[in-house]
């Protein structure tokens, strides 16, 4: 098994290692420190990666462990080098400094999703050291602009380097495989089946330029503004999807608690610090996210903009747009930047049982169970491929930790013991699926 106490080195290394990723290119730091760490680590694991860069420093690697049975599908585990910016006077630590503090390992990245990259990382170290052999190909991907969209990571491995993954059936990555307490002896860790499409769309209003002390009917920031509150302030319908019905009426049975299918939203408020994510999985949502008008402060623009992060339920986007085009008004353009469409599979099979029999041998409270993120990850990406995704990033939490709060939130860390626990579960899975 692996040496769970090396995780914590490697993923310290690695928050020290400013990644920020702004959607930029042109002010983005670019992932190529970290992906050159992550090189040498597996180098010396003796597994030579190819490097794929899409623009300078913006750089992703793939790699092929080959397996003791190579007519078996191969498994692909993917994780992304780049982090989110932090302002570092609103952290209590220095969001790069990778500070052990309070039994925890702070930092940008420590829980998105440096850790998970950590941990493959002293797994593959350990079998190295081990000689061992996985049971089938294991194909490592360390991607580059996931906080982004991935158009200069995952999205072009998939559309430039396709071959790089011939053979892989199915694939884990981040965002699942975390603790839920329901009480000492029991903890769900919820498991990732589906997520939310994501669209950041644009809206555009046009209008008359004029000076800005006259009298004016048709100005693009008036129109714009009342186009982003009505879309602000709406509730799109509620919709239980199999993967959300399936959690609900497990983790509520367990818990004690009422489930109306009709209403969810009552049993969802009582889920502590998960209520947030699976608040966010019952019905579409659409949040203004930034704002873009004029050049001058007397000057009536002819033309002003609006971001609106969307996310859309499995099989919902067409009927979302409607909805929105609706909710908008015709005066108001729509353009959509680069859609990415949601993802829902089932859970059972060969790779759900590997995941639930090694969260139970290192923790025999363990009950594995499917969720919807509400956000996305690289598996849109790579689902293109015909890979079947999972989220499982395992870890184990403080029963008190808001663990939602911390992705792209101040004071992002990860427990220490979490961490460790993670490897093991990691390294029984890989073992075993």
């Amino acid at each position: 098994m692996s040496d769970a106490g090396e995780v914590v080195g490697i993923c310290r290394d690695l928050l020290r290692m400013d990644t920020s990723n702004t959607g930029d290119p042109e002010t983005s730091k670019g992932e190529r420190v970290a992906a050159e760490y992550v090189a040498e680590k597996l180098s010396a694991a003796g597994i030579e990666p190819v490097v794929h860069e899409t623009l300078p420093g913006r750089t992703s690697l793939v790699a092929r462990i080959p397996g003791a049975d190579p007519g078996r599908g191969g498994l692909l585990v993917h994780g992304h080098l780049d982090v989110v910016p932090a302002d570092a006077s609103e952290w209590s630590v220095d969001p790069f400094a990778g500070e052990i503090r309070d039994g925890y390992l702070w930092g940008r990245g420590a829980v998105d999703m440096k850790d998970f990259d950590a941990m493959v990382l002293a797994v593959v170290g350990q079998w190295h050291r081990e000689g061992y052999v996985p049971p089938r190909d294991i194909v490592l991907a360390f991607t580059a602009d996931e906080e982004a969209g991935g158009r200069y990571g995952a999205k072009a491995l998939v559309e430039e380097r396709a071959e790089l993954f011939e053979g892989v059936t199915e694939g884990i990555g981040e965002v699942g495989g975390y603790s839920f307490t329901v009480h000492d002896d029991l903890r769900l860790y919820l498991i990732e089946t589906a997520q939310k499409g994501m669209d950041w769309l644009r809206l555009h209003a046009k209008g008359r330029p004029g000076h800005g002390s006259m009298v004016h009917d048709d100005n693009a920031v008036t129109a714009l503004a009342a186009a982003v509150a009505r879309v602000g302030a709406h509730k799109f319908p509620l919709t239980v999807t199999p993967t959300v019905r399936t959690f609900l009426e497990q983790t509520t049975e367990l818990l004690g608690i009422e489930l109306d299918l009709d209403d969810p939203e009552k049993a969802i408020a009582k889920l502590g610090p998960i209520a947030n994510i699976i608040g966010a999985t019952v019905r579409n949502t659409a949040n203004p996210t930034r704002l873009d008008a004029g050049y001058k402060d007397n000057v009536i623009p002819g033309r002003a903009s609006a971001t609106i992060d969307c996310r859309t339920l499995p099989g919902q986007q067409e009927l979302f747009y409607e909805q929105l085009r609706e909710l908008v008004g015709p005066d108001i353009e729509i353009e959509s930047r680069d859609p990415q469409g949601a993802l829902e599979t089932s859970f059972d099979g060969a790779l759900v049982d590997a995941m639930a029999s090694a969260l139970k041998a290192e923790d025999p409270g363990a009950r594995a169970v499917p969720y919807m993120l509400s956000a996305g990850t690289d598996a849109k990406h790579f689902n293109r491929l015909g890979i079947r995704c999972f989220g499982f990033a395992p870890l184990r939490l403080p029963a008190d930790l808001n663990f939602s709060a911390l992705f792209h939130g101040i004071d992002e860390r990860v427990p220490v013991e979490g961490l460790e626990f993670g490897t093991r579960v990691l390294d029984r899975f890989l073992r075993g699926c």
